[in-house]
């Protein structure tokens, strides 16, 4: 999972104390003026990461009695069950790509392997059972009914394209905002495209083969080598190659390359433009009342157990039409990023934000009280 998402906790010298100088989790601690100003400015700062939920800032703000027992109820009633049915439908699902794949070789390239090319009713049996099964875990998480609804803005389609013949509709990929790890499971159950991941992915228990069987491109996200280039030029190839052959899996990105709160939208990075293919836009968004689905400046560990005890979570999607770029668009890869951002703003009701990647990790490193900013922006991925 996206590991920039993690705690960047702060250790103090041997032998010192430990002192927790961290004003936004003590709500409950007097504040001065200048303090406050300061959370202030900084929460407008980095609005996009900002928890507005109950739990407050990282999932740990001074909760109301009612919601303490509401919180209490569900962890010994509510949490227990769904881990149960969570892993059973993992298991079930490893083992059903486990019987699909024996005895059949993996495709190899660039140092990738997966078994997204297969054909037959080993291929049908995967991704049926990928997409139900995905929707029975959004089920268990407490997403019992997803609103879908499509768009036609105008918009989507160029001027200069609206000659092009019909079967230029398929897209090559799927384009969506991030928001938390559940935006996967939608795209899972909707489309079960294959998407880019960490390499480690591919050596985890379980999930390791299911990501071979959805088709994962890996990547070594620190690297800033050949390799890395090596990755994207895959990527670009299994777009073209999703965009003229209905057979082939679609590609799912996420053009921000981390998770925001849902209220806002990041810079898109260029690499799912290159392809000069067509896109198809989706817009996820998470309505709550009380825990916010959004995995943006809360631990994982803490931030499942938040929402698998949350009795009902809420999630919405609005799809776009397949957006055909122009001819300006085909010559400049960042300025066919931009407008269908654009696009996905104004459809989504979202906010324009110009922060990233460094700009998250600066505010986990101040929420946890870690002044070292050369060593939050040098961070490698684990």
């Amino acid at each position: 999972m996206e590991s920039e998402l993690k705690d960047l906790n702060s250790r103090p010298p041997n032998g010192a104390t430990v002192r927790d100088d961290r004003p936004l989790l003590k709500s409950e601690s007097p504040v001065s003026s200048s303090s406050a100003d300061s959370v202030a400015e900084m929460e407008k700062k980095f609005a996009a990461y900002v928890r507005r939920d109950v739990y407050g800032t990282m999932g740990r703000g001074e909760l109301a009695t009612k919601e303490k027992l509401l919180l209490g109820f569900a962890l010994v009633t509510l949490l227990p069950v769904r881990v149960v049915l969570a892993v059973t439908i993992l298991v079930l699902y490893y083992l059903i790509c486990r019987v699909c794949t024996l005895f059949s070789a993996p495709n190899r390239e660039e140092e990738q392997e997966d078994y997204a090319h297969m054909s037959g009713w080993r291929r049908t049996v995967i991704v049926s059972c990928g997409r139900a099964l995905s929707r029975f875990m959004l089920f268990v998480f407490g997403f019992y009914w997803i609103p879908e609804s499509f768009s036609a803005h105008p918009n989507s389609v160029s001027q200069e394209d609206k000659h092009q013949p019909e079967e230029l509709g398929r897209p090559g990929v799927i384009i969506s905002n991030h928001v938390s790890y559940l935006d996967i499971l939608y795209h899972m159950s909707s489309s079960f495209p294959s998407f880019v991941a960490k390499r480690s992915v591919a050596r985890l228990p379980l999930v390791g083969l299911i990501s071979k069987c959805l088709g994962c491109v890996y990547v070594q996200r620190e690297s800033k080598s050949s390799d890395f280039k090596g990755v994207s030029a895959v990527v670009t190839d299994r777009i073209r190659e999703a965009h003229q052959n209905e057979s082939a899996p679609l590609m799912m990105l996420f053009p921000e390359g981390t998770t925001t709160n849902g209220e806002f939208l990041l810079p898109f990075k260029t690499g799912g433009f290159l392809a000069k293919a067509p896109v198809l836009p989706v817009i996820l968004r998470y309505h709550y009342q009380r825990f916010s689905p959004a995995w943006d400046s809360i631990s994982g560990v803490r931030h499942v157990i938040f929402l698998l005890c949350q009795f009902v979570n809420y999630m919405e999607v609005i799809q776009l039409p397949v957006y055909h770029p122009s001819q300006q668009e085909l010559d400049d890869p960042k300025l066919y990023a931009n407008n269908v951002r654009r696009l996905m703003v104004t459809e989504g009701n979202l906010i324009l934000s110009d922060i990233g990647l460094a700009e998250k990790r600066i505010y986990h490193a101040a929420l946890n009280g870690n002044n070292s900013l050369p060593s939050v922006l040098h961070q490698k991925d684990e």
